[in-house]
């Protein structure tokens, strides 16, 4: 009979403890894929966020970084203004190479959802933001006709939500005016697709924000320094300079904290899975002593003795590391529910990405462990004295 097959009937023969052990590896392969998944989708997703931005270079009024990060990237509430002369004034730099005004407003409509929610309007300039979004394609229609025109484009999102198409007419939430839908934004699998474009006059004129902005983009000419650049700009009063790449960096850093801890966690679940297949495989050998010794007795050698038990191993650990893969992929979405609720800033996009090479590396580690863990065992057994075995109480 094959080894293999033996060692698979001897583990059949203790079927709740063999259970109990798999669901242990399943459990701690399920949280290594996961994790691993976690870093590749997390970075992938942020950095999609931020080079969905367009800009290098944010503007906005003084207040924490944090709180402007997420109003660059989410979309916010408590808004902050800054006034419409700084644009002019940056737009005028000779290192700056293109540069557009926003102005965001946020309106609760007591209809969105059960309980109500909070809309986002975009006010933008209709020349230079859709220059600095290259990367935006329209569904349908296009940008307003002019900078005061009572139209409004739609993101994907926004559109299906309010299931208007182009030509439709809408009433904003906080105006009592009727606008126009000329365009509906393909899906850009970002903050975008939420979102609901006036132009910037209009806004300011309908909800009463002459002269004011939220955010100011920037892009800078190929050969000036940003980060001269960025000292520069600090020196405006009242401003918060928001570098793209210090938001990215910011946001991992507090991510990684997070990340050593969890991952401490994973590990420490990966020891206990380890000592519980080491456990099962021990526990089988003292019970099994006197059936080895017979095997030893009719002919078996140690080696095929060590290859039975450690092929045990071997099978426990990697039949649990495939069904932990399965868990990974069934409960992906669960696990990335989770994932945003608990962490300071979830980009959009897929948090957790499952490519072959985490599912090779994880189904590796684990086996490995399984193979190295089960050399203890197998030599145990194989040094198991047949007579002793067969006389022993065991």
């Amino acid at each position: 009979m094959n080894l293999l097959t033996l060692a698979y009937k001897n583990l059949k023969r203790r079927k709740i403890r063999t259970g109990f052990t798999i669901i242990g590896i399943a459990l701690s392969t399920w949280v290594l894929v996961t994790l691993l998944g976690f870093n590749k989708g997390y970075e992938q997703s942020l950095n999609k966020d931020i080079d969905a931005m367009g800009f290098q270079i944010v503007l906005t009024a003084k207040g924490c970084p944090y709180e402007a990060a997420t109003l660059m990237l989410k979309g916010g509430t408590g808004l902050r203004y800054i006034t419409e002369s700084l644009f002019d004034d940056i737009n005028k730099d000779m290192e700056v190479s293109a540069a557009t005004p926003m102005l965001m407003h946020a309106e609760f409509d007591p209809y969105k959802g059960e309980n109500g929610g909070t809309i986002v309007y975009l006010g933008v300039d209709n020349k230079t933001y859709p220059q600095m979004k290259s990367y935006f394609e329209f569904l349908a229609g296009n940008w307003f006709k002019n900078a005061n025109a009572r139209e409004v484009v739609l993101g994907y999102e926004a559109a299906e939500l309010e299931q208007r198409e182009i030509g439709d007419m809408m009433l904003l939430t906080g105006s009592e005016e009727e606008f126009t839908v000329v365009g509906i934004l393909k899906r850009t699998g970002t903050q975008d697709d939420g979102m609901i474009f006036l132009p910037l006059k209009t806004l300011q004129e309908v909800f009463k924000k002459q002269n004011l902005l939220t955010m100011v983009g920037i892009q800078l000419q190929k050969e000036v320094n940003a980060t001269a650049y960025e000292d520069k700009l600090y020196e405006i009063p009242d401003i918060q300079v928001v570098s793209m790449a210090q938001v990215k960096n910011t946001i991992i850093s507090l991510v990684k904290s997070a990340k050593v801890i969890v991952f401490s966690i994973a590990f420490i679940a990966f020891l206990i899975a380890v000592f519980g297949v080491l456990n099962t495989v021990l526990m089988s050998v003292f019970e099994r002593y006197q059936e080895i010794g017979i095997l030893k007795s009719i002919g078996a050698l140690p080696k095929h003795i060590f290859a039975m038990i450690w092929g045990e191993t071997i099978l426990l650990c990697s039949g649990g590391s495939i069904i932990g893969i399965v868990f990974s992929y069934l409960f992906a979405d669960i696990s990335e529910n989770l994932a945003r609720l608990f962490l300071p800033f979830a980009p959009n996009g897929s948090l957790i990405m499952l490519s072959p090479e985490i599912i090779i590396t994880a189904f590796t580690a684990i086996t490995l462990t399984g193979v190295l863990g089960g050399i203890l065992p197998a030599i145990r057994a194989a040094h198991i004295r047949p007579l002793e075995a067969i006389r022993s109480d065991n």
